[in-house]
Order: structure tokens, then C-alpha cells, then sequence
């Protein structure tokens, strides 16, 4: 690790605490722990969500992908990036003028039962620790080679830093951390893609043009098929990834820290442009460190090619810009994994203890101690687990995760805001049925059981052939909520209404 990375990594520590310490003399109650008490800007949740869905996986694992295998490589940016289409059109706006903290409050507007609230919370705690466990294993793999340190070390390091910011900033200072990251990934990522591009002499076509002979995969890095060519399968992934995001709790999470529903379609707006911008981008990334570092060099540092983007950067600014890079690797994962203990956290504290345990009666002092205990117990599970899981192959977990939140949480979201007849047996069967499918199919496919001894959790032939399961989990979700609706003769057509009116025009629950 030479000095410049040490300077800035303790820079943007030094800045993050700052903030963290300025959060904490205004987070004194449940609303501004959780959700900043809803004053967030549209342009600063804009970013916040920004920094809140770029993960380490988006800025060095599509670089490496596209950058190894081309066109299949972009698949990725492309699913992320049409996924906020669906945040902008569907969810943004009703969710934000029903809910309050947590999604289960959301779907609670509609059905008062506490069997739907544990279900909601159920899958906001699953998904957040399938997402939790690949970031921070990855987290702690990626600082190891950035920064040379031990892999447990990496772990508790990030994991500390973690803990500080959500147990004393609340959902400010994770906002601000999460703001922070975005605008030092925007600006690391547009300096790589102008010096790549100076390279081509400013010239798309050129560069096009060249790529076809720059690898040793020639045209075909261009064409769709080096990676993916089980076409089912990579549909799959595509519909997960696609629908997955309109369900992802610490997505959702952040259209509560707005005041109203304008503001929530503002901030979509800002995040879509600048998570758009930044996904084309990912060309210029992975295509540089193609043409200039080589195929070869990027495995020889990581298989996986998690490396290519730090090493596009030596090459091109040297020591001072690879640093700066690892820097914003860094940031960038502090961003993620804070934003995820607070949505672990919301739906411990707030959907368990407080609306179930304590029947919404619980005081404020009660409150914030129980989001406080559960951000810690959040935080120390999370980190066992990771030092547990470092041998593990568990990078399906994200894909995973995206996954259920498309076939246990988006269907229910859908038919809570848009269908008349759908009752509370609709949506528990909804909700289960997404989340057993999604998780029995991923534990019978390709990503759990394999032939090979070692190269999977079970040694055995797939009994489930592909290794994303929600081409058929989600529609299953879809299904369950239609036949369990249809299996109750129970609807109420007035709370519905209501329900209507809310999510279009946020009466009763402005802040």
C-alpha cells in the first residue's frame, strides 16, 4: 500500500466521520433515524440513491465483465439501468405516499395484519442478508488486493465503519456517505472514460472499430454469446435484475426520506440520469482496460476481472489515479453496506418490535433503542457471517437477492396499488409463494450444486438447470397472489379507495 492510497483512504474516512458527527446532533428521533426526517432534496436523494445502487459489483465487476467478455459483459449495465424504469413508473410515487419507514408499512396501508407485516419484514431481513454477505465478502476480497491488508482485517474495517455511521448518523449520515460516494464515482469514472476516449482520438467509431481486433476474442467480443449461451438463462437474469430493483428494501427505503411524492419522482429522475450515465460509461471502462491492460494482466491480478478498472487507471494516470480509484472502490462500498444495515435494521426495530411486539405503542426513547440494538446486532451478524463465508462462492448472492425481491416483494407491491379484488390471504400467498420458489429453485441450480468437487456449495448435477431462478419464481410470485385472492371471498372495496387516493395524491400522509 504506498502513501497516496493511505492519504486518501484516510481522507475520505476523516470525511465520512465528519459527517457522521455532524448527522448525530440531528438524529434524535425515530423519523430522522430512519429517514432523515424527510427532508432530503430531490437532487440529494437523486444521488443518494445513485450511491446507494452502485455497488463495488457495478464499478469494478461490469468493467471486468465487459472488458473480458464484451457485449455479454454490457448485459449488466443494461438490466441495472432499465430497472429505474420500473422504480420510476410504478413504485416511486405511491410507495413514498403510502409508506412511512419500511416497505411492510406500505403494504400495511392496505392490509392492517401483522402476519402481512412479518412476512414483508421476513423478506426485507433475507434479502438484505443474501445482499449483505456478497458485499462484504467481496468487500473484504477486493481490499485485500487494493490495499494489501488481510482479508479479516478488510471485513472489520468495513464493517466498524459501517456500524459508526448508521448507529450514530441514522439515515442522514448514511445519506450523505451514500452522496459523497456517487460524486467521487461520477468523477473517477468520467476522468478514466475522457482519457480512454483521448486515446481513440475522440472518436466512437474508432474505437469500435478497433476493439473488433484488440482482444484475442476478435468481432466477437462485439456480439452477444462469449459468456451467456443459454439463452433462458440469461433472460432470467435479465428479469430479475430488470424487476428486482423495484422490490430491493434499501432502494425502496430512500423514498421515504423526501417530504412528498413530487419530490420522490424528482429524485428517481436525478438518480436514473445519473445511474444511465454512468452505466455507458462502463464502455469506455471496460474496453480501455481490454485495449490497453490485457486480458491476461486483468486475470493474472483477479479471475473474475474485478481488477480491471483500477488497473485501466495505473495505466493511464498512474499511481495517483489507481489510488484515487481505490478510493472511490472503498467509498463505494461503505455506501452499500451502510444503506443495508439501516434496512435490516427499519424492519427489526420498526416492523418486529415496534408495530408488532409493542403494537405501535412503543415511546420514542424505545424506539431508537431498539434501531440502535438492531443496527448493531445487524452489523455483528453481518460480519460473523462474512469471515465465515470467505471461501465461499457468494457472488450469485446478489443476483439472488435480486431475485426474490422481484418475486416476493414487487408482485405484492403491484397488486396492493393496483388491483381492486386483492386481499390479505392474496398477499401472504403472494409473498411466500415468491420467496420459497426463489430460494428452493437457487438451492437445487447451477449456483448451489455442481459436478465439480469445489466449484459450488453441494457437489451433484443440478437438479434446476438455470442458475437465476426468476424466469419461473417470479411469475410464481405474480401467481400466488392471484390464486390466494381468488381462494377468499374477503375484499374491502372502501379501504381500497383509499388506498387510491393516498397513492395519488399523498393525502393524509404528507410530512
Amino acid at each position: 500500500m504506498n502513501a497516496t492510497v493511505i492519504i486518501l483512504f484516510l481522507i475520505i474516512v476523516g470525511m465520512t466521520l465528519a459527517i457522521t458527527y455532524y448527522a448525530a446532533k440531528r438524529t434524535n428521533t425515530a423519523s430522522e433515524f430512519y429517514t432523515a426526517g424527510g427532508g432530503l432534496t430531490g437532487w440529494q436523494n437523486g444521488l443518494a440513491i445513485a450511491g446507494d445502487y452502485l455497488s463495488a459489483a457495478s464499478f469494478l465487476g461490469i468493467a471486468g465483465a465487459i472488458a473480458l467478455n464484451g457485449f455479454d459483459g454490457f448485459l449488466f449495465s443494461i438490466g441495472y439501468l432499465v430497472a429505474y424504469l420500473v422504480v420510476l413508473f410504478i413504485v416511486a410515487e405511491p410507495l413514498r405516499n403510502l409508506g412511512r419507514y419500511t416497505l411492510a408499512d406500505m403494504i400495511n396501508a392496505r392490509f392492517d395484519a401483522k402476519k402481512i407485516r412479518a412476512t414483508a419484514a421476513l423478506n426485507t431481513i433475507t434479502i438484505v442478508i443474501f445482499y449483505m454477505i456478497a458485499q462484504l465478502v467481496g468487500a473484504g476480497a477486493l481490499i485485500q488486493l487494493l490495499f494489501g491488508i488481510p482479508y479479516w482485517v478488510a471485513v472489520v474495517i468495513v464493517g466498524i465503519m459501517m456500524t459508526i455511521y448508521v448507529l450514530f448518523g441514522g439515515m442522514t449520515a448514511t445519506s450523505w456517505v451514500q452522496i459523497i460516494k456517487a460524486v467521487l464515482l461520477m468523477v473517477g469514472t468520467i476522468i478514466i472514460s475522457f482519457m480512454v476516449l483521448a486515446k481513440f482520438n475522440f472518436n466512437i467509431f474508432e474505437m469500435f472499430t478497433t476493439m473488433k481486433t484488440a482482444t484475442p476474442l476478435g468481432e466477437a467480443y462485439l456480439n452477444p454469446g462469449v459468456k451467456y449461451t443459454v439463452p433462458l438463462d440469461t433472460i432470467s437474469l435479465m428479469i430479475a435484475l430488470v424487476l428486482g430493483t423495484a422490490g430491493l428494501p434499501h432502494i425502496l427505503m430512500r423514498f421515504f426520506t423526501v417530504k412528498n411524492a413530487k419530490t420522490a419522482r424528482s429524485s428517481v429522475i436525478w438518480a436514473t440520469w445519473i445511474v444511465g450515465i454512468f452505466y455507458v460509461m462502463t464502455i469506455f471502462l471496460g474496453f480501455g482496460a481490454a485495449a490497453f491492460v490485457g486480458a491476461d494482466v486483468i486475470k493474472s491480478s483477479n479471475a473474475a476481472g474485478n481488477m480491471a478498472a483500477p488497473l485501466l487507471a495505473q495505466v493511464l494516470g498512474g499511481d495517483i489515479l489507481m489510488s484515487f480509484v481505490s478510493a472511490v472502490a472503498f467509498a463505494t462500498i461503505l455506501a452499500v453496506v451502510a444503506g443495508l444495515v439501516l434496512s435490516g435494521a427499519s424492519a427489526f426495530a420498526h416492523d418486529i418490535y415496534g408495530q408488532i411486539i409493542k403494537k405501535g405503542k412503543a415511546t420514542e426513547k424505545q424506539q431508537m433503542l431498539a434501531a440502535k440494538y438492531a443496527s448493531l446486532s445487524v452489523s455483528v451478524f453481518s460480519i460473523l457471517l462474512a469471515l465465515f463465508a470467505q471461501n465461499l462462492n457468494v457472488a450469485f448472492l446478489v443476483s439472488l437477492a435480486f431475485c426474490v425481491a422481484a418475486s416476493a416483494n414487487l408482485p405484492v407491491i403491484v397488486y396492493t396499488i393496483y388491483w381492486k379484488r386483492f386481499n390479505t390471504t392474496g398477499a401472504m400467498t403472494g409473498m411466500i409463494a415468491g420467496l420459497v420458489s426463489a430460494l428452493v429453485l437457487v438451492a437445487i441450480s447451477p449456483s448451489v450444486m455442481s459436478p465439480v468437487a469445489g466449484a459450488a456449495l453441494i457437489t451433484g448435477d443440478p437438479i434446476f438447470p438455470l442458475t437465476n431462478p426468476a424466469l419461473l419464481s417470479v411469475p410464481i410470485g405474480f401467481i400466488g397472489g392471484v390464486i390466494g385472492t381468488l381462494l377468499s371471498n374477503k375484499q374491502d372495496a372502501k379501504r381500497f379507495a383509499e388506498v387510491k387516493v393516498k397513492a395519488n395524491t399523498g393525502y393524509k400522509t404528507q410530512v
